[in-house]
């Protein structure tokens, strides 16, 4: 709006100007035409001499044909005389302010007159004749305002166009910059209505090109993401945490409201009770930090390992966990990239799993095997199975199966480690079980196969010596 009040005003001043000019010029050019129409002294009009100063103005007068907003005037001893005929805003001749500043000029005069319609230029020639004594004068004037009409209204057209445009441009600049800017809005709306009970608010960001600010709404919502991921994550493990250690503490408190100091029969069960609540405590709290930490992107970190000796390796271990008969099916020959403690983790928790729920000297098969696409490790035994109900339920937090005689005193964390552990490798776990005739639970990891090592079995050894197989992971099923 300033740009076009500036270029409006400039435009207008210098079309007055131009104006100004014309009117300067004009008026200069009427002195020359009388000097030229006198000079020699006869009527252009009769070829006759002049007879007095009556008949100069008259044939100057009649002589020169007057622009609109131009008019001619001829005054002899200070009265009007003579005017032409084209018509103007306000009659002069009858101006008796206007007669007395130019009738009675002993010289050329040029000046501006305040009129009733406005500024007049005039230019005021006086007139003589030898022999008369009369004196005349001839008035061109212009009735100024009325000659600047056009300029003025140049710049009304232009500041009704340029204020047209400027709504026009205004209305599209605050379509244009509300879409533009809908993102930002959708970050504040969407950080308003973020609560502590509630996260699950993103901006939406569909079918929006791809621009700094689309960046932005993705960037809020990965970060809105972890977020949710974390807060989720501290509530689950507060939940869990509260949950299952609730019982170990109110059967420790139970039974020391009931003891008796004098009894040392009673104070050695007491005791034994105690210590045995604090090692299952003790487990529970170790799983659920695990379980809290397989959602940290460092939980798990992938080397090239030789899977073949990964697979032997973790059979060795897990074949000293119970009376059964062992049985390693097969292995996969090949170099793949993958954590092999969390994968050694992951064998244990299964086959702890299933020796817990064999029979004595029942069947237990571990096994490794690439199989298009997929590397699988399973653990296969002979026991009660999973009833289908089940199946979903048992890879749950503090889940376990129904089927079966016994029950295991774990927390019913193994399999949700298990799970956890195949997600962060960005695998799954399969189950595949017929009540009463034993399950097999199969670790589905992607074949990142890696170039074969000089002598990877090494490699595999020291990286799994860690594991702790003497503490295997409670049992869920």
């Amino acid at each position: 709006m300033l740009s076009l009040a500036v270029v409006t005003f400039v435009t207008w001043r210098l079309l007055i100007r131009a104006t100004d000019e014309r009117m300067d010029a004009a008026l200069r050019a009427e002195v020359t035409e009388f000097s030229a129409l006198t000079l020699s002294g006869f009527d252009p009009l009769t070829g006759q001499p002049f007879t007095g100063v009556d008949a100069v103005l008259r044939s100057v007068i009649t002589y020169n044909l007057a622009r609109p907003n131009e008019k001619f005037l001829g005054y002899v001893d200070g009265t009007y005389r003579f005017q032409s005929r084209i018509e103007a805003p306000v009659l002069l001749s009858e101006d008796a302010a206007f007669t007395r500043l130019v009738g009675s000029v002993t010289s050329t005069q040029a000046g501006s007159y305040d009129s009733g319609a406005g500024e007049v230029l005039y230019l005021a020639v006086p007139v003589s004749l030898q022999g008369d004594p009369q004196r005349g004068v001839v008035v061109v004037a212009y009735f100024a305002d009325q000659e600047r009409e056009p300029a003025a209204q140049t710049a009304r057209l232009m500041l009704g166009v340029g204020a047209l445009t400027t709504l026009a441009a205004a209305g599209g600049a605050w379509v244009v910059a509300g879409r533009i800017l809908r993102p930002v809005r959708d970050v504040a709306t969407t950080a308003q209505g973020i609560t502590e009970t509630d996260l699950s608010g993103r901006i939406p960001v569909e079918g929006r090109a791809s621009d700094e600010l689309t960046d932005l709404a993705h960037s809020v919502n990965a970060m809105l993401d972890r977020v949710e991921t974390g807060v989720a994550a501290q509530r689950r493990f507060l939940d869990d945490a509260g949950h299952e250690l609730r019982t170990p503490i109110t059967i420790v408190r139970g039974h020391l409201d009931v003891l008796d100091p004098a009894d040392p029969a009673d104070v050695r069960e007491t005791v034994a009770l105690v210590d045995d609540e604090l090692d299952r405590m003790n487990r529970i709290v170790s799983d659920l930090l695990l379980l809290a930490r397989a959602e940290q992107p460092a939980f798990v970190r992938p080397q090239p390992v030789d899977v073949a000796a990964l697979t032997a390796d973790v059979f060795d271990k897990v074949r000293r966990l119970g009376d059964h008969a062992w049985v390693l099916e097969d292995v996969a020959q090949v170099d793949a990239v993958l954590d092999p403690q969390r994968v050694t983790q992951a064998l244990v928790a299964l086959a702890d799993n299933a020796a817990r729920y064999t029979d004595a000297g029942g069947r237990i098969a571990l096994g490794s095997r690439l199989s298009a696409d997929d590397l699988r490790f399973w653990v296969a035994d002979s026991g009660p199975g999973v009833d289908a109900g089940d199946r979903e339920r048992v890879f749950e937090r503090f889940a376990r199966g129904r089927s079966g005689a016994r029950r295991s005193d774990g927390a019913g964390l193994g399999l949700s480690i298990v799970t956890a552990i195949a997600g962060a490798h960005g695998g799954r776990v399969v189950l595949d079980s017929v009540p009463g005739r034993g399950a097999t639970f199969t670790l589905v990891l992607p074949a990142d196969l890696a170039p074969p090592a000089g002598d990877s079995s090494d490699t595999v050894d020291d990286a799994t010596a860690t594991a702790d197989v003497p503490e295997p992971v409670g049992g869920t099923l």
